[in-house]
């Protein structure tokens, strides 16, 4: 081995330094899990909800959840952390790193999801649901069993693409000091003098995540086949 390839492993990959900090990766590790499982569930539900409220064809109803979608779709995830973050304990409602996180992005992959869904069903013929309806079943059975099962087909690609994008923005946490994985690892890094503990964060990333995109192929796969 060379001076420069070991000058790069001591620098990169220093395993003193990995063996002192690799219980701080695992620990911002699972917090990036629970983070991001309750944002996926939540930010899902939420958009699944908005989307067959606006089904219902109510204006007054689909103004606002427009409205809320289009906001939620423009504004960057760290903005909207950083004014929940900031802006709620002026309204008496202080919350966790770990709450302003999982509120923040849940409220941005609700309006993603809602947008996905809601096209999944206007693309689904209006026909469709007449002639359930027309069969004795009331507008929720005839959402629920003929509709949506069609729409969620077509939403989920664009949908699955959008879950994985938002939930790595659990990085952003760091910001108000979440001690997830990116923000765990600078610290360790910061103290250490040694970027090793950043290309743990980078493998952690992945076992993470690599999963989940591995996953939302097959479900993708698999709903197309079906």
């Amino acid at each position: 081995m060379t001076g420069a390839d070991s000058g790069f492993l001591f620098t990169f990959f220093n395993a003193e330094v990995a063996r002192q900090y690799w219980p701080v990766i695992a620990s911002g590790a699972l917090m990036t899990i629970g983070v991001g499982l309750a944002v996926v569930v939540t930010g899902t539900l939420l958009g699944l909800l908005l989307a067959i409220t606006r089904a219902l064809g109510s204006r007054a109803l689909a103004l606002p959840i427009i409205a809320f979608a289009d906001i939620m779709r423009s504004l960057p995830p760290l903005v909207v952390l950083i004014v929940l973050y900031f802006g709620l304990p002026a309204l008496g409602l202080p919350l966790s790193a770990f709450a302003v996180t999982w509120l923040s992005l849940s409220l941005v992959l609700a309006a993603y999801a809602e947008e996905s869904i809601w096209a999944g069903i206007s693309a689904v013929p209006r026909g469709q649901l007449e002639a359930a309806r027309s069969t004795g079943m009331r507008w929720w059975q005839a959402m629920r069993l003929v509709v949506l099962p069609q729409a969620l087909r077509r939403a989920l690609p664009p949908l699955t693409n959008r879950v994985i994008s938002i939930t790595k923005n659990t990085a952003l946490g760091s910001v108000v000091a979440l001690n997830e994985i990116l923000n765990n690892a600078q610290g360790a890094s910061s103290h250490s003098g040694n970027p090793t503990p950043l290309m743990m964060a980078a493998f952690a990333y992945l076992v993470v995540f690599l999963p989940l995109v591995v996953f939302s192929r097959w479900l993708e796969q698999h709903w197309q086949q079906r």
